[in-house]
């Protein structure tokens, strides 16, 4: 053990020391307290003796990274203790090069026992924020009864192709931005709650003016949600809201630059709204509404292949008839 480091060993917070291969050399008293793991007994063992399958991969993903590189880094994990309860902690870890050696020192704080505030898991806070903005866009189109199938079926549709799409492009998004897209995919319709009903379910072909109506719910669901985003004084949901907000603002817009409201084109499209412009076409069209008729899988997705390249980004179709292609086992191009 190197007599310089033993000094974090005094503070209050747990601190564990280990070396180049993460095996721990010493450990100091907060830290057994905490994890209820005996000093004599892991010295030597790797520092993964806590570990849970809660903590995340983007975290570990994040974490190696930043200390190949030679940096520190700080996150929130979800271990375990030796009786197998969980525990949350916030935690730094700093390398340190000594004699030619690298040692890793990790202090770690107990959100449970934080005196303030209320510490909210990773997967539970994922759970509120989606439920939470799924009663918030159903309760902004309540109007229309078969809403809430659609909003659930555009999720759904949204996880696969985000899922797919980043695995077939090598995109490596992160898990975070990733489910931002998901849970935010129900909102992108908002706006229309501002849109008269008359003109929202006409059966008939829309005049101009109509038309320039319904072309501002893009721009009325970025008002409500920055109504919203007023209201927040935290960042329990300032990621989530960005993302929705591109993509309430930006999913009728097109590839080739003529879609609404700002006339985006190609990749300044947020690739959020790029996603939900293409499930939420697909469901549009494969769904009985009060206006048109249902159609088949097959003539949406030619509909799909036809608009390639003009309405849709084309790697985006690409990657949703794969999706197609792997639950049919065939499809026609």
């Amino acid at each position: 053990m190197i007599d310089t480091l033993r000094i974090f060993l005094t503070l209050a917070d747990a601190v564990i020391i280990t070396d180049s291969n993460h095996r721990i050399v010493e450990v100091n008293d907060a830290y057994q307290n905490i994890t209820g793991y005996k000093r004599e007994s892991i010295l030597g063992a790797k520092a993964s003796i806590v570990k849970s399958k809660l903590t995340s991969k983007d975290t570990y993903r994040s974490m190696y990274e930043a200390l190949n590189r030679g940096c520190s880094w700080s996150g929130i994990f979800i271990n375990k203790k030796a009786s197998g309860c969980l525990w949350h902690s916030s935690i730094s870890i700093t390398p340190y090069h000594i004699g030619g050696d690298i040692y890793y020192v990790g202090i770690f704080r107990e959100l449970e026992h934080l005196a303030e505030g209320v510490y909210v898991a990773e997967e539970r806070r994922n759970s509120i924020q989606g439920v939470l903005l799924k009663v918030l866009a159903i309760s902004c189109e309540i109007r229309d009864p078969a809403i809430e199938e659609h909003l659930i079926r555009v999720q759904q549709y949204t996880e696969q192709l985000v899922t797919v799409h980043n695995k077939r492009m090598g995109l490596n998004l992160s898990g975070d931005y990733m489910q931002s897209i998901i849970h935010s995919s129900i909102m992108h319709d908002i706006g229309k709650s501002g849109v008269p009903e008359g003109i929202l379910y006409k059966p008939g072909p829309l005049t101009g003016y109509e038309r320039l109506i319904v072309e501002m719910h893009p721009l009325i669901g970025v008002d409500i949600l920055s109504k919203i985003n007023v209201e927040l004084t935290d960042s329990f949901f300032k990621d989530e809201l960005s993302v929705a907000r591109h993509i309430i603002l930006s999913h009728h817009e097109r590839w080739d630059g003529t879609g609404y409201p700002h006339q985006l084109k190609g990749t300044d499209i947020p690739l959020e709204a790029r996603i939900v412009s293409v499930v939420d076409v697909f469901d549009a069209l494969t769904s009985r509404r009060p206006y048109k008729e249902i159609w088949s899988k097959e003539k949406a997705l030619a509909y799909l292949i036809e608009n390639k390249g003009t309405a849709f980004d084309p790697d985006l179709i690409d990657s949703f008839l794969m999706i197609e292609e792997m639950q049919t086992g065939s499809l026609t191009n």
